[in-house]
């Protein structure tokens, strides 16, 4: 099976490497008091979705590594579902927390970037409010049809775009989620007009794609692979510029027929922007570790993604890349929401 070329050797060592900006002694210091309670991750969409995934794969581990003396921590990490608004409600909750590191947000790169360019207004700014603790994983978009759809490739698709200008719908789990812009941006690259129907998180899209309420599903790969492993639906194209590893015979969207066309999701960690710096380095090393170990790293491979671990330094300048992409599909978009 390949996977794509982008994949990181995960080992506790490189786990640790990944910390450049904080530093061996700092990482290792010992942190008695915290956490002192329970850490909650906040998670800005429905149970389900890769967010919601992400974040529980990560959580599990995240107690035994959080202790001292070689114990886990006795206090639990718990995820908490707070979905809306494209992600902001939830996003909103952390941006106000204490800045103490018990509450942390499962972030997107609809929470981290997207969203800031696409609303005209937001209760957070994700550069002020949020400080970054951790990057955990990418996903490949898919663009996928009922198996029964008369649409057996993306050319197809394109095709009765383009015939019917407006008419076609394509899903996704809300405004300002990647399948959101991927889709937009694909009406960019391939000159069609399609009307996005955003829903409140994967598992509203899925019935209405099998039950032909709507053409085709944009959205993350992780919520729809078992339905495509089992031949209800059907991938058209996936939006990474390489072929995904957990689905190798489906193409790209480049080589599907729209020529330099890439964007894919991505899952990190962030906390209140006034959190102490002891406090976001100890959530870093224990989402890192997390991430680092074989079972983990399997684990977010199983639901469709790949692990690529980046400290708090190096996720900030991986914001600020995507930023510059995501600001200017936007403004070439003309997408705006309230």
């Amino acid at each position: 099976m390949n996977h794509p070329t982008n994949r990181f050797p995960l080992t506790r060592r490189a786990a640790l490497l990944a910390l450049p900006a904080i530093g061996a002694p700092a990482v290792l210091r010992a942190q008695p008091a915290f956490p002192n309670r329970p850490i909650r991750i906040i998670v800005p969409f429905p149970a389900g979705g890769a967010t919601d995934l992400t974040a529980r794969v990560v959580a599990e581990r995240m107690p035994a590594l959080l202790g001292q003396g070689g114990e886990p921590s006795r206090f639990p990490v718990v995820v908490d579902n707070r979905p809306g608004a494209g992600g902001n409600l939830g996003s909103d909750v952390v941006a106000k927390a204490d800045p103490d590191g018990h509450t942390i947000l499962c972030c997107t790169i609809g929470t981290a970037s997207i969203n800031q360019f696409l609303y005209t207004k937001l209760p957070y700014d994700p550069a002020r409010d949020l400080a970054s603790v951790a990057m955990v994983n990418e996903v490949a978009n898919g663009i996928v049809v009922a198996a029964d759809s008369p649409f057996r490739t993306l050319a197809d698709l394109l095709a009765a775009a383009k015939s019917r200008p407006g008419e076609l719908n394509y899903g996704t789990p809300g405004n300002g989620t990647s399948g959101h812009l991927c889709g937009e941006y694909l009406k960019t690259k391939a000159g069609v007009n399609l009307t996005h129907i955003p829903y409140r998180g994967t598992a509203g899209v899925i019935p209405d794609v099998l039950g032909g309420r709507v053409e085709v599903a944009i959205d993350n790969l992780p919520g729809y692979l078992p339905h495509i492993k089992e031949g209800r639906m059907r991938a058209l194209a996936v939006t990474s510029s390489a072929r995904w590893f957990s689905l190798p015979e489906v193409p790209t969207v480049s080589q599907a027929g729209v020529p330099d066309f890439e964007a894919v999701a991505w899952f990190g960690f962030q906390a209140p922007a006034r959190i102490p710096r002891p406090v976001q380095e100890r959530l870093a090393e224990a989402v890192l570790g997390a991430v680092a170990e074989p079972a983990t790293a399997e684990r977010l491979r199983e639901i469709g993604s790949e692990p690529k671990p980046l400290g708090p330094a190096a996720f900030d300048r991986y914001i600020a890349t995507e930023n510059s992409k995501w600001r200017e599909v936007v403004r070439a978009a003309g997408a705006k929401l309230d």
